[in-house]
């Protein structure tokens, strides 16, 4: 397992959608307007699909899977199609490496999984076994904590560890989990035992009254550049990721080890922790049912999750090879 304790992806300069792929800038919650087109409308637009992609990056919730976390059919058809074609898949998402069960019978060749929005390489073909950490370091997940309960009283927080989550007594318990401690969060980063030596791949943090867009522009306000702060969830729920972490970087690292450019990359997503992946690469479709911020970064459009977005464009791609 390869470990990333400073957060860098390690390749040199900035990126863009030019073709480098070194560390692509976070990008901030605008607010912006969706692009022109009913955003639940079937097929897709306005992106030209590149000659011939080497790699098609998609998130999962919202996007590859339909809203009952379901894998259809033709999905799985086209993703099958797709790697017979000599075009490498990689699933990239915020959920652990604990809940790739949904995708992992889907996953072909290489079998690795982009997890945590950039934090882990997982490999499905091997039950999840990590293959890359970008941890986020303690003692700046202990200055977030401090800096957003200054910033957004009523926060509660949790922290995931490559061998699971613990949580705050306020922190709502979404996916429950029995081996899960429930403590403060100061507590829960000391760790103890197995614990203390596992690497922190996210720090999360919910506010019950906050709106999810204005908890995220907070956020990011008070801790500047110390972390990367995205989000993906309907509610006010942020993810803290070290420095530098996101989907964008370690797509770009898995890429460069593979000799892919950007321009040779389409990926698809629908919310916020999707934006720099999006923004990185060559081609990219939001969803129908996506954030108005990613409907107005993405160079086109396909139809919602439950329509088979992604389908779609991959069978386009296809037929024209």
């Amino acid at each position: 397992m390869t470990s990333d304790s400073s957060g860098s992806p390690g390749s040199p300069g900035s990126s863009d959608s030019s073709g480098s792929p070194g560390s692509p800038a976070p990008l901030a919650a605008s607010g912006a307007g969706a692009t022109s087109g009913p955003a639940g409308s079937s097929g897709s637009s306005g992106s030209p699909l590149p000659a011939r992609p080497r790699l098609i990056a998609t998130d999962l919730d919202g996007t590859l899977l339909r809203d009952d976390k379901s894998v259809s059919d033709r999905t799985i058809a086209a993703l099958a199609a797709a790697e017979d074609a000599g075009i490498e898949v990689f699933f990239v998402t915020g959920r652990p490496a604990r809940w790739m069960d949904v995708v992992s019978d889907h996953v072909h060749g290489h079998g690795l999984a982009i997890c945590a929005n950039g934090a882990a390489v997982v490999d499905l073909h091997a039950g999840g076994e990590l293959v890359r950490v970008r941890p986020l370091p303690r003692p700046t997940a202990l200055d977030a904590v401090t800096t957003l309960r200054e910033a957004a009283p009523g926060a509660a927080f949790a922290v995931e560890l490559t061998t699971g989550i613990h949580y705050e007594p306020e922190y709502p318990p979404f996916h429950k989990d029995p081996g899960a401690t429930v403590a403060a969060a100061e507590k829960l980063l000391g760790g103890t035992d197995e614990d203390a030596a596992a690497p922190l791949v996210k720090l999360l943090a919910h506010h019950s009254t906050l709106t999810p867009d204005g908890f995220l522009a907070l956020a990011r306000a008070a801790m500047g550049d110390r972390v990367s702060i995205t989000r993906s969830s309907p509610t006010a729920l942020l993810e803290v990721s070290g420095p530098g972490v996101s989907k964008a970087s370690t797509l770009a690292l898995c890429c460069a080890e593979r000799g892919i450019s950007a321009d040779e990359v389409v990926a698809f997503g629908d919310m916020p922790n999707d934006l720099e992946m999006l923004t990185w690469a060559g081609t990219s479709y939001a969803m129908g049912n996506a954030h108005p911020d990613v409907l107005a970064t993405a160079s086109g459009r396909t139809a919602e999750n439950n329509e088979d977005g992604v389908a779609m464009v991959i069978e386009k791609i296809l037929a024209r090879l």
